[in-house]
This record gives structure tokens, C-alpha cells and sequence, in this order.
């Protein structure tokens, strides 16, 4: 008789139907079947949970880290009505207000003190008391078709910018709202400067001709400076700026289409990250000295006219997210599609967190600290970096740290080794089961006397995972 002890464990997958960063990463909630949470971004703690019963929501909108959430039901038994958006108090455990609407809520965005709802061709913007749950709308514009339900706001004190899609596919209107008001002080938190930035000079534009296609998302900079676009193609990112419309940068995510997710702006505006259904986290640099990667062939292109793809900029450094695609379709046996979870859905976030690599033990000369500014993008304050958050709708809690070390002459993608995976982790994160790739990625056999190089390039082009924890069910509620 075998005697061995047998560990048991349910092999149906978590099931996340939201998972949303408030705008400073400093919290996100979660919907589960069970209801929905909040929890610290980093570390990684359950601040409170609601347990609902009767029906299931699909979208948990943080204001900031206040205790008003709001609610929008979804899935096939809503806990509301999905054309309803409903004001929840947290610390009351209770509703305080909803608005109701003719057709079903798209997408919600909100700062202090304004609420914008989005809704298939048309977005409504109400303003919201400060003391009590009044709500006054304030305007309403049309849009294209926007079934994502795509609202970006600037949250910022003194941000005004509020980017929406136009009436004709891929436009972008630009709408600016009184200045946002500055958070109450805290401990952690001190005051921020009450005197606002100075106006711009010029009147900013009013709308950006972005793209051909149907946009996927908009994303603004926290100070309403910079816009980041996609589209239904999936293969760009556009960075423009807010005010004069003009684009700055153009980042290629990879070659074929994709559905993308999500991007994120670093919060002080140095980098971004874009994500998509190909299950990779992509980081490009955006400072004046980008250490993005590019063809070799590029420095031709002052002399011949060369191809869109072998002038584009690659991201720099990426990060492919692990998926547990036998564990899923085991458990899904059975279930109608609509059930099963998407393995590839996930959200990031950028966050400020204690350095993991060691401080100098000697003082430096001055060429040593240019040369570490310019290879070191994600370096903040002493002892202090942005590192990456990626919450996975199947309950996976990532913390990534960028290269510290990034080459600024290195070829792009088709031209050299793609970049590995690193394998430096804490706790235990799912298996890495095949899937399809991005264009930026193609598995190509080292050659004799190449492989110590590549994996030099390696070890500097992916970011390193050293935290890996469970969310939703695992935490005790399911």
C-alpha cells in the first residue's frame, strides 16, 4: 500500500472578470465571481473584500485610493443592470448613488471630482461634489463607434486633459476640464505645490488624426502632457504630444497583428510599456538618448529610402508572462466559451520600489555616474527604481525589475538573438506552456564562439521577475 503523502488542489483556474490600477499603481481591485477586492499594489495585501451574491460585476473603478468605488454588472447574470453605474462606499458597505443610461456602459474613467462614462457612440462627463455623492452632468460629446469604451484622463494636480475618440475612426478629441484638485496631505504624502504649471503659449489642438484604423486604446500621462495611441492593427504605438498634436515618437510592438491591451506611461515619463494578447510585456525608453533597439541597416535611411519596419524602434527590453495552457483546458472541459478564461488577459502597472541591486560601496568619478545615467533607465533616487507590476486575469501577481544595464547600439529584431527569459524569481509562478509569438521574437540556434555574447544580450534585454504571488482565490475567498 502506498502511504506517500498527496497534496490535492482544485484544477479550475482563477477566474478575474476586472483587475484595474488606480492611477498612481498604489492599489487595484479585482472582480471575481465572489464579488470584488481591493488590495496594495506592492506589497501585496488585501486592504478589504466584498462578497456579493447574486450576480457578478465587470468593472471595479477605484477613485484614486478613496473608499468610493464604482460598479458596472456584466457577465451572464449582472449583479445591476450593465446600462447603470453605481456608486459603492466602502467604508459604508453600501450603495450611495447610480446613474442610469439608455444603453450599456462601455468603459468609466475618473479624477477627483469628475466622473466620465462612455457609452457606444457617445461620452457623458458629470461632475462630482467633493462632501457629499452629488453628481451634475456637465457635457456630452459624440464619438465613433467605441465599443472598448476607450476614456483616458489625466489625474495629475492642475491636469485639465481629457482624450476621447473622435467622430471619424481613429481620431482622438481633446477635451480640457477645470485643473484637478491636489490630494489632502497625508503622513506618507506630503502636500503638493499649490502654484500650477504655467499655461501653455499656444491653444492646444483639439483633435489628432492618429490612425487609419479603429482605435484599441488611449493612454495620457498622468500630467496630461504626452498621449499614446493604437490601433486594430496592433503592430505601433503612437506617442504625440497633448498640446500641439504633433508626434513624437512612433514604437513598434512587432510585425503581426495583435489585439493590444493595454499601455502604461512611467510617471515620470521616461518609458512606457504596452501589452497585448501575445502574452509579452514590451518597455521602450522615451528620454532624448532612447536605449530602444533598431535595425543595424537604420543609419542607411539618410541615404536610401528604406522600408517602415527597419526604421522602427523595438522595445528594449520585454517580458514574456508564463501561462498554464494544459491546467486551463482541463479545467474548461465542459464549459461554454463565454466561461473560459482568458489565459493571455493582464494589466501592469509602473511602481516605485526599493532598488534590488546594491549601492555603489565607492564614491564614483563623473564618467562613471554619465556612463550610469545612460545605461540605467530605470533608476530613480538613491535606493529607489520603477519596477513593473502585471496582474493576469487567471489570479498571477508579477513584479518585475528592468535591466539595469542596456546596450544603446543593439540590432533589432530579424538581425540578431532574440532575448531569453531570466529566471531569478521568488515563489513559485505557473509553467510556461508554447504560444504564439510577437514579430519581435524568433528562436535562432547559437553559433561556436557567439554564445557567451548572446547571453550577455540576454541577461540585459529581459526584465527579471523577483516576485511571484496568487491573488483571488488563493488569499481565501473564492
Amino acid at each position: 500500500m502506498n502511504l506517500a503523502r498527496h497534496s490535492i488542489s482544485s484544477i479550475s483556474p482563477i477566474r478575474v472578470f476586472d483587475a484595474r490600477f488606480d492611477p498612481a499603481c498604489e492599489i487595484f481591485t479585482a472582480a471575481t465571481p465572489a464579488g470584488f477586492a481591493v488590495y496594495r499594489t506592492c506589497p501585496l495585501e488585501l486592504v478589504r473584500k466584498r462578497e456579493l451574491t447574486g450576480g457578478t460585476l465587470s468593472m471595479v473603478v477605484p477613485l484614486h485610493t478613496s473608499s468610493l468605488l464604482f460598479l458596472v454588472g456584466g457577465g451572464r447574470s449582472p449583479l445591476y443592470p450593465p446600462n447603470k453605474v453605481i456608486f459603492w462606499d466602502d467604508i459604508l458597505g453600501t450603495e450611495v448613488a447610480e446613474l442610469e443610461f439608455r444603453e450599456r456602459v462601455r468603459g468609466v474613467a475618473c479624477r477627483r471630482g469628475w466622473l466620465v462614462v462612455a457609452l457606444r457612440r457617445r461620452v457623458v462627463i458629470f461632475q462630482l461634489s467633493v462632501d457629499e455623492p452629488q453628481v451634475r452632468r456637465h457635457a456630452e460629446y459624440d464619438t465613433c463607434e467605441n465599443l472598448r469604451g476607450l476614456a483616458a484622463l489625466a489625474t495629475a494636480p492642475h491636469s485639465t486633459l481629457l482624450a476621447i475618440p473622435g467622430r471619424q475612426m481613429g481620431h482622438v478629441q481633446l477635451i480640457h476640464l477645470p485643473p484637478c484638485a491636489p490630494p489632502p496631505p497625508t503622513p506618507n504624502r506630503p502636500a503638493p505645490p499649490l502654484k500650477p504649471p504655467p499655461a501653455p503659449n499656444k491653444r492646444p489642438v483639439p483633435m489628432i488624426i492618429a490612425h487609419d484604423s479603429a482605435l484599441t486604446t488611449l493612454t495620457v500621462t498622468l500630467s496630461g502632457r504626452l498621449l499614446a495611441t493604437t490601433s486594430s492593427r496592433g503592430t505601433l504605438v503612437r506617442v504625440w504630444d497633448a498640446y500641439s498634436g504633433n508626434k513624437t515618437r512612433e514604437l513598434r510592438r512587432g510585425t503581426d497583428k495583435a489585439d493590444i491591451y493595454g499601455v502604461a506611461f512611467r510617471p515620470d515619463e521616461r518609458e512606457l510599456c504596452v501589452w497585448s494578447d501575445k502574452g509579452t510585456v514590451h518597455i521602450f525608453a522615451l528620454g532624448a538618448n532612447a536605449a530602444n533597439r533598431q535595425s543595424s541597416l537604420s543609419q542607411l535611411s539618410q541615404y536610401l529610402s528604406l522600408p517602415k519596419y527597419l526604421s522602427s524602434e523595438w522595445s528594449y527590453a520585454q517580458y514574456r508572462i508564463p501561462t498554464q495552457s494544459a491546467h486551463i483546458s482541463i479545467s474548461s472541459a465542459g464549459k461554454q466559451e463565454g466561461e473560459r478564461v482568458d489565459e493571455e488577459r493582464c494589466v501592469v502597472g509602473w511602481i516605485e520600489a526599493e532598488s534590488t541591486a546594491p549601492l555603489p560601496s565607492r564614491p564614483q568619478s563623473p564618467g562613471e555616474r554619465a556612463q550610469n545615467r545612460r545605461s540605467s533607465v530605470s533608476s530613480t533616487a538613491a535606493g529607489r527604481e520603477f519596477q513593473l507590476v502585471a496582474l493576469t486575469y487567471t489570479g498571477g501577481w508579477y513584479r518585475l525589475v528592468l535591466p539595469k544595464i542596456v546596450s544603446l547600439s543593439g540590432a533589432g529584431p530579424g538581425l540578431a538573438s532574440p532575448p531569453g527569459r531570466s529566471t531569478s524569481m521568488a515563489g513559485s509562478p505557473p509553467r510556461q506552456h508554447a504560444r504564439s509569438t510577437s514579430g519581435s521574437s524568433n528562436m535562432s540556434r547559437p553559433d561556436k564562439g557567439k554564445g557567451k555574447e548572446r547571453d550577455k544580450e540576454k541577461e540585459t534585454t529581459d526584465c527579471t521577475l523577483v516576485e511571484f504571488r496568487r491573488y483571488g482565490r488563493w488569499d481565501g475567498w473564492a
